[in-house]
This record gives structure tokens, C-alpha cells and sequence, in this order.
């Protein structure tokens, strides 16, 4: 397709991400299932695009000098900056902006920036930034934002029920495609390239799911057991209930539990592929459903990937950041959900708390009170779970954080307790 049209192209994604205040890959997926015109090639080139205007939004929009900038003038921007276009290509393909010449905009773009604004420098949002400046301090915050606007990699999990990593490296080069093992978990590739891998034979046959290396190294907390009983409390579309089942050697009995039934019906046909049989979704009101009571005591091990702001996802969504959510409200749904949760463990079992966050109101916080009011569950360090596994990784205590810029994985926090016998 011509550059024009798809400088159009992107313009008009960027455009409908912006205005709708949706999930971007979700509002990508339908504009590329709408615009069949559209080859490989050219969609990787507009999810690039986009996808950089919604990485730097804020600094970008400072270059270009308005608060609001429209679409068009993200995309030219973005080009210029990242895209590897010059002024006269933009010319070319008739791009103009509205707030400022492109020849302005390119020698701004080459001025230094060390004396911009935080904000402007990292691209975090104001509600963010100041979180993590409390946190982490400006010079931790640079470098935590430098691993946070970076593409993220294309991660792999390998199905250990039918397959073992150097099988699955061997089957996907003779499909042209070139993977290495991840330096953490056991069972993660690392894609050289992000070309899709859907197509592939050993996708459909169910080798390899795409997952992240941080969720795998999560999962590896439960430390499930073969015939043992699992909850995924969170379960959404199922990434770690694939992973428990492969575990579990498909054996036991796992329960996915979730409030979004349509989510949980994007796992039922992953679990076939995966060729599990010991999966059991089940669509749930809230924490206290009678569903989950009924297995009050009688659960060895329960991973509790509690919903979260994703502050740590934002190298794959970064337009989340531009959307505020109410951190007061999503802490106190993970008191209630772990608290719930806690109830299933069984005494000699254990729960693990998970989130994909950054922040301390939703992680050390949330733990500490949980701590304090359930004697009966002592914390169990990461970092000797891990080893277990031959998996050596320095930690400052009994929680596992993972971050972008260190381990090169969306950022996570995990904790695992084990209840007193």
C-alpha cells in the first residue's frame, strides 16, 4: 500500500484509540479485520506507528506545542522522530501538521532534552509519575520509564505436555522463524523478531503459547503438584491456567475462575489446543460466590492474579497510561479478593498474590494487611522458591519484582504464602 494511504491509515486508528478510550489492541484488531486491504507488512508498519504516538503522547505533543494534539499531528511527529522519515518524505506524501511547520518540528526534535519537563522526558502521565516518584525517586524513575517505552519482546511459553524447548526451537526455524531461550524461565523462548506466530503448524498443534517471561516466572510461585487441586482466582483468558496445567503434568483438577464469562470463554478452545483435560472454567458473581465457598479448606494451591492499573504491561499497552483509573477502588477489590481467596487454602497449602503493577498501594500495602490480619499464612520467599528450579535471582525480600529495564519482562509483583498446618 502506498505511504499515503497508510499514513491515512494510522492516522484514523490513532484517531478512533484516542476518542474511544478503549483497550488499543482490541480497537487495532477490528480496524485491521475491517480493512482487509491492508497486507502484513502494512499493518506492522501502523501498529508501529500508533503504537510509538501512544508511547511518547506526552512528549511528542510538547514538540509539537499543544496539550491536545489531533491524530495527524501525532502520527507526522512520530514518523519524524522514530520512524526514520525526513522532512521532504512527509512532504512528499503530503503531510502537514496544523500546530507547526515539519522543518520546526524536525530542529526541535534535535535539541537536547535534558531540560525538559519529568514528565515530558519520561512520557509518564502526571498521576503516575508522581506515584512512582515516591517510590522509586527521579533518577529510578528515568531509568524504570526508559524500560517502560521500549517495545516489549515477543515472549513464548512452551507446552511441556507435547513438547520440550529445543523441539520447539528446531520445529520453528524449519517454519522460518528463529527463537532462544529467555534467561529466567525454564520454559520461555524469545522470538529474534516480532513477526507473528499464530500461522505457525506448532501454534495450532498447541507447542507454545505466547506469554511473558515475568507471568511464567509468577506461576512458578504455586509450585503446582500433580493430582493436587488448583484455583486460578483471576483466570481471564487463562495464560497461567495453561501454564498450571502443563505443570500439574496434566493432572488434578484446575478451577478458572473468573467474573467475565466471555473471558473465560477465550480459554476454552486455548485448553484443547493445549490438549489439557483438567481445566474447569467457571463463571463466577463476585469473591464470595457460593461456587468458590463450596471449596472453603479443600484447595492445595491458589494463585490470586488480582486486577490491577498494569502499570507494569505498559511497554505492549501504553495507552493505558493515558487513562486514570481509580487506584483507591482497584486496592480495595484486591483486599477483598485475596481475603476470599485465602479462605480455599487448605492448612500446608499456599496462595500466591500476583499483580502486573508498579505501585506500592497495590502491592506492599495490600500484603501488609494481609499479613497482619491472617496469622495462619507465613510468607515464603520468592527467591528460595525460584531456586527450587535452578532459578537464581537476587531479591530484597520475601516478594519477586520484576521490571522492564533489570529483567527485561513487564513489570511484577508477587508474594507467596503458605498457610500453618
Amino acid at each position: 500500500m502506498s505511504r499515503p494511504l497508510l499514513y491515512k491509515a494510522a492516522t484514523e486508528l490513532l484517531g478512533l484509540i484516542i476518542a474511544n478510550q478503549q483497550a488499543a489492541d482490541k480497537l487495532m484488531e477490528r480496524y485491521f479485520r475491517e480493512h482487509p486491504m491492508l497486507g502484513r507488512n502494512d499493518r506492522g508498519f501502523v501498529a508501529e506507528a500508533v503504537y510509538g504516538c501512544l508511547r511518547r503522547r506526552r512528549s511528542l505533543a510538547y514538540l509539537l506545542g499543544t496539550e491536545n494534539p489531533d491524530a495527524a499531528d501525532l502520527v507526522a511527529a512520530q514518523l519524524l522522530a522514530e520512524g526514520g522519515f525526513s522532512v521532504r518524505a512527509l512532504a512528499e506524501i503530503g503531510v502537514r501538521t496544523s500546530s507547526t511547520d515539519l522543518a520546526e518540528l524536525a530542529a526541535r526534535l534535535r535539541r537536547p532534552g535534558n531540560d525538559l519537563p519529568l514528565g515530558v522526558r519520561t512520557d509518564l502521565p502526571d498521576w503516575l509519575l508522581n506515584r512512582l516518584l515516591a517510590q522509586y525517586g527521579e533518577a529510578g524513575v528515568v531509568e524504570l520509564a526508559a524500560g517502560l517505552n521500549r517495545p516489549a519482546s515477543l515472549d513464548l511459553r512452551v507446552n511441556s505436555i507435547k513438547a520440550d524447548r529445543q523441539a520447539l526451537i528446531e520445529r520453528l526455524a524449519a517454519e522460518g522463524h528463529t527463537v532462544r531461550p529467555t534467561p529466567w524461565s525454564m520454559f520461555g523462548l524469545r522470538s529474534s523478531d516480532r513477526a507473528p506466530l499464530f500461522g505457525t503448524a506448532a501454534f495450532r498443534e498447541g507447542w507454545f503459547e505466547v506469554q511473558d517471561e515475568g507471568s511464567q516466572l509468577a506461576a512458578m510461585l504455586l509450585e503446582p503438584r500433580r493430582r493436587e487441586m488448583v484455583v486460578d482466582f483471576c483466570a481471564g483468558a487463562g495464560g497461567k491456567t495453561l501454564q498450571l496445567g502443563a505443570m500439574m503434568a496434566n493432572s488434578g483438577t484446575i478451577y478458572a475462575f473468573d467474573v467475565s464469562r466471555q473471558r473465560l470463554e477465550r480459554l476454552k478452545p486455548r485448553v484443547r489446543r493445549a490438549g489439557l483435560d483438567n481445566v474447569r472454567a467457571v463463571a463466577i458473581a463476585h469473591e464470595r460466590d457460593p461456587r468458590v465457598q463450596r471449596l472453603q479448606g479443600k484447595i492445595d494451591r491458589v494463585l490470586v492474579d488480582a486486577p490491577c492499573t498494569g502499570t507494569g504491561t505498559l511497554r505492549r499497552n501504553p495507552d493505558i497510561k493515558w487513562r486514570e483509573p481509580d487506584v483507591t477502588e482497584l486496592v480495595a477489590t484486591q483486599k477483598r479478593v485475596l481475603a476470599a481467596a485465602s479462605t480455599l487454602v487448605k492448612p500446608g497449602g499456599r496462595i500466591v498474590y500476583v499483580t502486573c503493577s508498579l505501585l506500592r498501594e497495590e502491592n506492599d500495602e495490600v500484603v501488609a494487611e494481609f499479613s497482619a490480619q491472617h496469622p495462619e499464612f507465613r510468607p515464603r520467599p520468592a527467591a528460595e522458591i525460584l531456586a527450587h528450579r535452578g532459578i537464581s535471582m537476587v531479591m530484597d525480600d520475601d516478594a519477586m519484582r520484576l521490571y522492564p529495564h533489570r529483567h527485561a519482562t513487564d513489570g511484577f509483583y508477587a508474594v507467596a504464602f503458605d498457610r500453618k498446618r
